[in-house]
């Protein structure tokens, strides 16, 4: 392992762009900023950063080694914050996708009214946590909902749906090998179930080379891509209803692909929790009114 200051001057710098700003966060010198981004690159043997005059621009690997850290910070912090002595206030943490985390987030008002003794902690990650108490309490989980040992709450059906902004003027698919493809992989992941191959066996569109296109590890990322008109993503139908149904984004064509529903689900030995319970209550009614077609 690197050192550990190296890694966190790494993530307070690439977090904040800045290694004035990472010095500052991290009450350090700039001077012991470089020195640690230094010593990390050198214990890579791949540069992290593109020195650029007042600027530092990540490289791909730092990209991908931020995700790593970052999710790996916020979790001590976490864990370390929920272990130590709240009496006065409950704690109780959901752990779900970016994508469904960013349309949970404008409905949490009506938790704390429901629940105001109750604090929610939304860990944000596509990557599975155990529901132990410690990590997470429940999560939002992608599959078929046969999770021995967890209660599993149905929220939504899914789909993966071709989708762009309307200002790309794409209606049909012979069009698309003209546009750029947007690609979701989740980090750590090969492949994904529902991608752009998958969707051309069924599509046999002529001309379409599924390799190219910029590829995210962030659901929000794909979204927010298609959004400012940077190509065509093949999205979650569920996580993108709002966009569609405001003409932001638009379907133009098919074909559709099945994907899993989405489910809350949280442990067994927890039915009768009064706040596990406040908090289904709030996912299915911010599901409800996030995730299901208009």
């Amino acid at each position: 392992m690197p050192s550990l200051p190296a890694l966190r001057a790494f993530e307070a710098t690439a977090r904040l762009g800045s290694a004035q700003l990472a010095a500052q966060e991290l009450s350090v010198t700039p001077t012991a900023i470089s020195h640690q981004l230094r010593a990390l690159e050198q214990w890579l043997g791949t540069a992290l950063f593109v020195r650029q005059p007042r600027r530092l621009v990540p490289t791909p690997a730092a990209h991908e080694l931020r995700q790593v850290t970052s999710d790996a910070f916020d979790r001590i912090a976490w864990t370390t914050d929920k272990l130590r002595a709240h009496p006065q206030r409950r704690t109780l943490t959901l752990s779900t996708t970016p994508a469904i985390a960013r349309l949970l987030l404008t409905h949490t008002a009506a938790l704390r009214a429901a629940r105001p003794g109750l604090d929610l902690r939304i860990h944000a990650t596509h990557e599975p946590v155990p529901l132990d108490g410690v990590i997470a309490d429940m999560a939002i989980r992608y599959g078929g909902g046969q999770w021995p040992g967890l209660v599993a709450e149905h929220l939504v059906d899914n789909r993966f749906v071709p989708a762009c902004s309307p200002a790309l003027k794409l209606r049909q698919r012979s069009s698309l090998p003209r546009h750029t493809l947007l690609h979701f992989l989740p980090l750590g992941a090969r492949s994904s179930p529902s991608d752009w191959a998958v969707w051309q066996r069924a599509a046999q569109v002529p001309g379409l080379d599924v390799g190219a296109g910029p590829v995210f590890h962030d659901e929000t990322h794909v979204i927010a891509a298609a959004l400012a008109g940077q190509g065509v993503g093949l999205m979650s139908q569920a996580l993108i209803v709002r966009e569609l149904a405001e003409g932001r984004l638009v379907r133009p064509f098919g074909p559709d692909l099945p994907g899993q529903p989405f489910h809350l689900v949280f442990p067994e030995a927890r039915r009768g929790d009064a706040d596990v319970l406040a908090v289904r209550d709030w996912v299915l009614g911010a599901a409800a009114a996030e995730l299901a077609p208009r």
